[in-house]
C-alpha cells in the first residue's frame, strides 16, 4: 500500500512520527480503575472543549454511538435519525441487538434536513405506540458527502426536542470538520446536544478512539455499558496520548484537507459525477448516469494507483487526510478524470 495513493478513508491514517513519541513517553496506569492520568486528562479535555461536565475514552465510534443511545433510550423506546445515519447503517444493528433500541427514519437528504420532517415523526406517550425518546444527527454527515448541518437546524432540532422532552445526540465522528468549515465553536456545538460522539481516528489522525460527551451522571452509567460490552481497557494512556497530541495539533490542519477535497471536486465536477457540493473533505460520486460503474471505477483507479471507496453499485467515495500530500492529490486527479473521460 506504500506506493498508492489511498483516497478510501480518513481512518487509513498512521500516527505520525511526533505522535508516536507522545505514545511512548505516556504516562499510564489501569483505566478500569480511572488510574490512568494519561486518559482522565484526555477525557477532562475534550469535555471541556464542548462545555460539558464529563467524557469518556472508547476504543471506537461505534461503541461511543452505542453507549450513548443507550443511555438517551430505554429498552423498547424508539430513536429518530436519518436513514443513512452512520447508527444505523454501519453499526451492525447495534442499537436493537445490545440497547433494545427501535428506530425510525427520515429520508437520506444527508445535511440538508428539514426540522419539520423530524418534529412530525415525534410519536408521544399513549396510544400503545412505540414512544419517541430521542433524535441523532450526524455531523458531518458521512454517507451525506462530508455535509455541514447548519447551526440554525440544529437549533430548531433542539427546540423541537425540548418541545418533546426528547433528548438529542450527535455522532460527531467528523465534528471537528464543521467547526473548521463553519468557524462554529465546539461548545457551541456541545450546549445543543445531550450527547456527542467524538473520534480521533478519522480526520485527526490518531491510531484508536472517540469519546461520548454528556454529563456526569450519564458518563457515570457510560463507563458500566463500556465495561458491559467489552470497552474496559488497562493501560489506555499509549493511545489517549495520541488523542491529545491529535487535538493540540492536528484540528486547524484539516482546512488543509478541505482544499484537497476541493481541488479533487474542481477536476471531476466536468464529468458530471459529483453528487453535491464539497464543503469539508469527502467527495461523493454518483455514477448512475457515468459510463462505469462504482466497481469499476474502483478497480480502475487501483490498477493506476489510486484507492477509493465504493459505496453501492453507483457510488463511490473520495476522502482526503493528513496522510496525502498535494503532488498526489493532482496525481489522483489527473488519474481519475482520465479514467472517466474514457
Amino acid at each position: 500500500m506504500a506506493d498508492l495513493i489511498d483516497l478510501r478513508s480518513d481512518t487509513v491514517t498512521r500516527p505520525t512520527a511526533a505522535m508516536r513519541q507522545a505514545m511512548a513517553g505516556a504516562e499510564v496506569g489501569d483505566d478500569v480503575y480511572g488510574e490512568d492520568r494519561t486518559v482522565n486528562a484526555l477525557e477532562a479535555e475534550v469535555a471541556a472543549m464542548f462545555g460539558h461536565e464529563a467524557a469518556l475514552f472508547c476504543p471506537s465510534g461505534s461503541m461511543a454511538n452505542q453507549i450513548a443511545l443507550q443511555l438517551l433510550v430505554s429498552p423498547g423506546a424508539e430513536l429518530l435519525c436519518d436513514a443513512d445515519a452512520h447508527v444505523v447503517t454501519y453499526e451492525m444493528g447495534a442499537a436493537a441487538a445490545y440497547g433494545g433500541v427501535t428506530s425510525r427514519t427520515w429520508p437520506p437528504v444527508g445535511a440538508e434536513l428539514d426540522a419539520d420532517v423530524v418534529a412530525a415523526m415525534v410519536r408521544p406517550d399513549g396510544y400503545w405506540a412505540v414512544p419517541t425518546r430521542a433524535i441523532a444527527v450526524e455531523q458531518t454527515h458521512n454517507r451525506g458527502g462530508g455535509g455541514v448541518i447548519p447551526l440554525d437546524t440544529l437549533r430548531e432540532l433542539r427546540r423541537i426536542a425540548d418541545a418533546g422532552q426528547l433528548a438529542l445526540h450527535c455522532d460527531g465522528a467528523r465534528i471537528w470538520h464543521a467547526h473548521v468549515a463553519d468557524g462554529v465553536p465546539l461548545a457551541s456545538y456541545g450546549a445543543l446536544f445531550d450527547t456527542l460522539s467524538v473520534c480521533l481516528s478519522k480526520g485527526l489522525g490518531a491510531p484508536v478512539g472517540s469519546l461520548v460527551v454528556g454529563s456526569a451522571d450519564r458518563i457515570g452509567r457510560g463507563r458500566v455499558i463500556r465495561k458491559r460490552m467489552g470497552g474496559g481497557m488497562r493501560q489506555a494512556g499509549i493511545l489517549a496520548a495520541a488523542g491529545r497530541y491529535a487535538l493540540a495539533h492536528h484540528i486547524d490542519r484539516l482546512a488543509d484537507d478541505h482544499a484537497k477535497a476541493a481541488r479533487l471536486a474542481e477536476a471531476i465536477a466536468p464529468f458530471g459525477v459529483l453528487a453535491t457540493t464539497v464543503r469539508t473533505n469527502i467527495v461523493p460520486l454518483d455514477l448512475t448516469k457515468a459510463p462505469l460503474d462504482a466497481p469499476t471505477l474502483a478497480a480502475a483507479a487501483r490498477a493506476e494507483g489510486v484507492l477509493i471507496s465504493v459505496l453501492g453499485p453507483r457510488t463511490a467515495r473520495l476522502v482526503t487526510h493528513l496522510d496525502v500530500t498535494d503532488t498526489q492529490i493532482d496525481q489522483a486527479a489527473t488519474t481519475l478524470t482520465h479514467i472517466l473521460r474514457r
